[in-house]
């Protein structure tokens, strides 16, 4: 057996994954120093396996391989074998990832790979089946080949862990910008052949980056957009990239049509089948960037689909702390998708004979099904445009029916973990869009959940913790939690002029600064330096399936150089993004959080409204500033009397005669105050000089 008593250990686990395998006859160790210590003690492999509770090749490998009483057994034979949640553990996932992305390999989930006992990587891959199929061997071969090397051939593994330990400490190390002292490291003009060279990767019929499968990849589109507004909207391919995509995924099935909400990712070209689990991260991204566009096109569709979803994140998402949970799965009873599909009789006998006609008609519903055994994925792709007034409310009607027989159903399990870092991006979002679409039940709950972080996640050092569950705290916060939460009280302050998230936000940025800083090499590590069980501090400025650590800091620290007149944070700033500018030569792709936060840097526009707050003139000009298309403003509220710092571009100017005013700055010069909406809209939508 692998460990003295022969036992699994992860029934005292918070994380639902964790816990859903928690009876596998696997004699699984939660990720952890007892458990490397185990290893070392034992010179045993250690089998890694890396998932989420909401991953549905995860559920296969568990049920063919986990659940297994004759492959646990080998498991048990041969290594120390631990388990991790990606979400609970995102600085272990992210070491194996790229330890396995350094093999040549896809990376994904699950995340299997094989370390020596100091917990150093020599051998991965993802899901591997059992038995054999799909052109893979079976995963008891696999583990039985893998114990063998590590036994006879340990000269090959010892060349694979160096090479891979090596490469990992490498990737740790940022490529500075080789400029001139005093130099913008990453220019403007950068920015807009960094655009014109993504728009060529856009599928122009569907939208989205390439063939499938398909994911949102927001900042892109952000990026995209960025550049059309700072281009004076004049490049067409660029307004084009980011609404085709929009409007295919707001009619595709990635989208829930009748709980709200999006899928993590589609599987077709089309955005029509989705992997259906529902991720926090996404839903927060996507709200952003809808509202973004929106604030310039008005759509309809737009608004549409941010309000569900808004609403859905109320109804479904919020965790016994009041804070938001982390995703819904994509099996329910076993299957992927059950929850969502339909059938076309089903839809009849719901909706009736004339109701259900026109049901399936605009949603792409036929009796022989637009999916798998002769299920419906619900979809209006191939008809995307909306139909009139009349007949949507028509079909509004028809979904709520259609979700009262659904929310019936078996549910997708729930993983109600609280994450910081995801909080934070929904936080942000549910504020912002509150702002713009004056919706106080939005705000509200962004109010609660930041205060349900705050108070449930902070220890007394005044460092976040990473997750929530079942009133306990667990594994010390990362850069993301850190800087995400810093931002959510960012657009909490601007958005409500309260000093005290201003003052969270500078806390938290002295959390960084003092825990994750890299004093020589500039920018943050995402673990803290007392980070004990980890083999590498990862150091990069990437997006993933959220905007990399790095590039939200510097928006965080810009923001907070405008607000409060302070030069350490642009200098920070500006730090930050010289550390990694290096890199844009031979991988711009996934540094768009980076850019577009470098472009807030350089392209700031200081909006500063004096008035009190609850006054109808006041009221007036926060929702002109609110109803435009301004990725690059910074907004301040003061009520009359309050002092702005004296560096501040704005200090000492106030209301005029006796009218709520505003002032719009640029490069700390300010413009002369306004107190009309429709002049501050204008002012503020004129196109930038930069």
């Amino acid at each position: 057996m692998n460990t003295i008593d022969g036992r699994n250990r992860l029934a005292d686990e918070t994380s639902p994954y964790l816990l859903q395998h928690a009876d596998n006859p696997v004699h699984w160790w939660p990720w952890g120093e007892a458990a490397l210590a185990e290893a070392k003690r034992r010179d045993m492999p250690i089998l890694l396996s890396v998932g989420y509770a909401a991953c549905h090749w995860c559920h296969v490998m568990a049920h063919e391989s986990f659940e297994s009483d004759d492959v646990a057994a080998v498991m048990n034979q041969l290594f120390i074998t631990i388990k991790v949640d990606r979400e609970e553990r995102p600085d272990i996932d992210a070491i194996y990832q790229q330890a396995l992305a350094l093999l040549g390999e896809h990376g994904g989930w699950p995340l299997t790979m094989f370390c020596t006992p100091d917990g150093e990587p020599f051998w991965g891959g993802t899901y591997f089946p059992q038995p054999a199929q799909y052109g893979r061997p079976a995963f008891v071969d696999i583990l039985r080949s893998v114990a063998n090397a590590y036994r006879e051939k340990k000269d090959a593994i010892e060349e694979n862990r160096a090479a891979l330990l090596k490469g990992l400490r490498e990737r740790a190390r940022s490529r500075a910008a080789d400029v001139p002292p005093g130099t913008v490291a990453l220019p403007l003009s950068l920015f807009a052949q960094v655009a014109t060279r993504l728009a060529r990767e856009v599928d122009p019929v569907w939208g989205g980056i390439g063939q499938a499968p398909k994911f949102p990849n927001t900042t892109v589109f952000e990026r995209l957009w960025r550049s059309w507004l700072a281009g004076g909207k004049s490049e067409r391919a660029l307004f084009d990239a980011v609404t085709v995509t929009l409007d295919r995924m707001c009619q595709g099935g990635i989208y829930d049509h009748l709980g709200g909400g999006f899928a993590r990712y589609a599987t077709d070209t089309e955005w029509k089948i989705p992997h259906f689990e529902k991720m926090l991260y996404d839903n927060a991204q996507l709200i952003d960037l809808l509202v973004l566009v929106w604030q310039e096109t008005k759509s309809p569709l737009y608004r549409a689909r941010i309000v569900e979803t808004c609403d859905w994140v109320l109804r479904e998402m919020t965790a016994a702390n009041g804070a938001f949970a982390a995703t819904y799965d994509a099996d329910s009873e076993g299957e992927e998708g059950k929850f969502y599909v339909w059938r076309a009789a089903a839809i009849d006998a719901t909706l009736g004979v004339e109701g259900g006609a026109f049901f399936r008609q605009v949603y792409d519903v036929s009796d022989d099904g637009n999916w798998e055994h002769g299920n419906n994925i619900l979809h209006r792709n191939r008809t995307p445009a909306l139909l009139s007034d009349t007949d949507e409310a028509r079909l509004a009607g028809l979904r709520l029916q259609l979700k009262a027989v659904r929310d019936k159903r078996v549910w997708p399990g729930w993983d109600d973990k609280v994450l910081a870092d995801w909080n934070g991006l929904m936080i942000a979002a549910l504020a912002n869009a509150a702002t713009v679409f004056d919706r106080p039940a939005w705000r509200a709950a962004a109010v609660r959940a930041f205060e349900a972080v705050w108070t449930t996640m902070r220890g007394d050092d005044g460092r976040l913790f990473h997750s929530w569950r079942n009133d306990m705290r667990k594994h010390r916060g990362t850069l993301d939690d850190h800087v995400n939460m810093a931002r959510a009280a960012l657009v909490l302050f601007e958005t409500g002029g309260y000093s005290a998230y201003l003052d969270a936000a500078r806390a938290l940025v002295e959390v960084l600064d003092a825990h994750f800083l890299d004093a020589d090499g500039g920018g943050y590590f995402f673990t803290a330096a007392d980070a004990a069980d980890v083999i590498v501090r990862r150091k990069d400025a990437h997006d993933n399936a959220v905007p990399a650590g790095n590039g939200t800091a510097v928006g965080v620290l810009a923001r907070l150089w405008s607000l409060t007149g302070e030069p350490r944070y642009r200098e920070r700033a500006e730090s930050v993004v010289a550390a990694f500018a290096g890199e844009v030569e031979s991988n711009f792709f996934p540094l768009m959080t980076l850019m577009n936060s470098a472009e807030l840097l350089q392209s700031m526009v200081d909006i500063v409204i004096v008035g009190p707050p609850d006054d109808a003139a006041t009221r007036a000009l926060i929702a002109a500033v609110h109803d435009r298309s301004l990725p690059d403003k910074v907004v301040r509220l003061v009520a009359p009397g309050a002092v702005l710092p004296p560096t501040h571009p704005a200090a000492g100017k106030g209301m005029v005669g006796g009218r709520p005013a505003a002032y719009v700055c640029r490069n700390m010069a300010c413009s002369a105050p306004v107190t009309d909406g429709a002049d501050l809209a204008a002012m503020v939508s004129a196109p930038s000089q930069n």
